[in-house]
């Protein structure tokens, strides 16, 4: 697994404690998605937090895939996650039709 940072890491919005448990509402999804672990190299939904729905952003639910994508792509680390991958990012329409693929 790469050393990449992930969107808890980098927006230190202090859900780690999150990444071993199940979903609560103390805890980010970004942290406990496992259907996308690994994907541009992040632990679970670390680095495709904009795909996913119901992510906690700057301490707010941040809702449905298409009412947040918006805003995720003028997010910081979504460009820097853009940046580190280059060609070899998984686009977003990748990882949602991974996630609804493989629904619990």
């Amino acid at each position: 697994m790469s050393s990449k940072p992930n969107c808890w890491e980098v927006k230190k919005c202090g859900k780690t404690q999150c990444i071993d448990k199940l979903r609560s509402e103390d805890c980010c999804v970004s942290s406990v998605e496992n259907r996308v672990h690994g994907f541009n190299g992040g632990k679970n939904g670390g680095r495709v937090c904009w795909a996913l729905a119901g992510t906690l952003c700057n301490g707010q639910v941040q809702g449905a895939f298409a009412s947040k994508y918006g805003s995720c792509r003028e997010c910081q680390f979504f460009k820097d996650v853009w940046k580190d991958g280059g060609p070899a990012t998984l686009s977003t329409k990748d990882v949602r039709h991974a996630i609804s693929e493989f629904k619990v």
